[in-house]
């Protein structure tokens, strides 16, 4: 199961499939810091016992179902300060591959993928390596909702539910593979301005009014665009815009 990739240049030409660990970030960070990773490999863990999501949750897959994997990758091309960049193009890879199967699917801020009125199929986690100068490896965690039926989240979904199919993970990992591996390139040549504009194109709530919560405060805003940093942009009724980091602003309900 999950072979080495023969339709892709380089990323996974070297792949490490473990029946269950803690985290595939985990183990990928653990291979980096022994010298035994290269720009490509990818960790395949079939049961997360301790799956990371953002904002310091943990994410509910369980074992087999789902596509649960993190790829290395080593984006010293862009400038440390670019990072969201890698952020946006992994996104819309991600996208790109399921939209045949959910043409509805969103990309919510900042790398979450749901499908509107049915719930969040997927993330993605992005754990760095950065010295004082350079930007070293970035490990990217993904987790996909593919063949799980049943949810203690209420707002969690599965290509499954949604379409009634099953689904061959090993077939939909190299499809995403592909695709992850062209947005990758697609940067690489430095193509940072089409990242973005299909990063927003694809965002969920953008242009429309919505009621936000930040620290426990609700106020009433329209997403308009995402900083050079990362940083959502939300335009207030006064036609004010304001900024706001991860953890700092609660969406409404999918």
């Amino acid at each position: 199961m999950y072979k080495i990739l023969a339709n892709t240049i380089f990323l996974g030409k070297d792949v490490l499939f473990l029946p269950e660990c803690h985290s595939s970030n985990d183990k990928a960070l653990e291979l980096i810091r022994s010298g035994k990773a290269n720009e490509g490999t990818i960790v395949i863990c079939n049961h997360q016992t301790q799956g990371k999501g953002q904002r310091g949750n943990t994410w509910e897959a369980l074992p087999g179902q789902n596509l649960t994997f993190s790829v290395v990758l080593k984006p010293d091309f862009l400038d440390v300060s670019e990072q969201f960049f890698l952020n946006m193009v992994i996104s819309n890879s991600i996208r790109r591959m399921l939209q045949d199967y959910l043409p509805d699917l969103k990309v919510k801020w900042p790398n979450d993928l749901v499908v509107p009125d049915r719930g969040k199929i997927g993330g993605v986690l992005i754990e760095n390596i950065v010295n004082s100068s350079a930007w070293e490896f970035a490990v990217v965690g993904i987790g996909l909702n593919i063949n799980q039926r049943d949810f203690l989240n209420k707002n969690a979904t599965s290509l499954s539910l949604i379409t009634g199919g099953h689904y061959e993970l090993e077939e939909l990992l190299k499809l995403l593979v592909a695709h992850l591996e062209q947005g990758y390139i697609s940067l690489k040549k430095g193509k940072m301005e089409e990242v973005r504009k299909e990063y927003l194109s694809h965002l969920f709530l953008k242009d429309r009014w919505e009621t936000f919560t930040e620290s426990e405060i609700e106020f009433d805003g329209k997403i308009v665009g995402v900083s050079q940093d990362g940083k959502l942009q939300i335009m207030l009724k006064d036609g004010s815009e304001r900024f706001f980091g991860l953890k700092e602003i609660t969406f409404p309900n999918l």
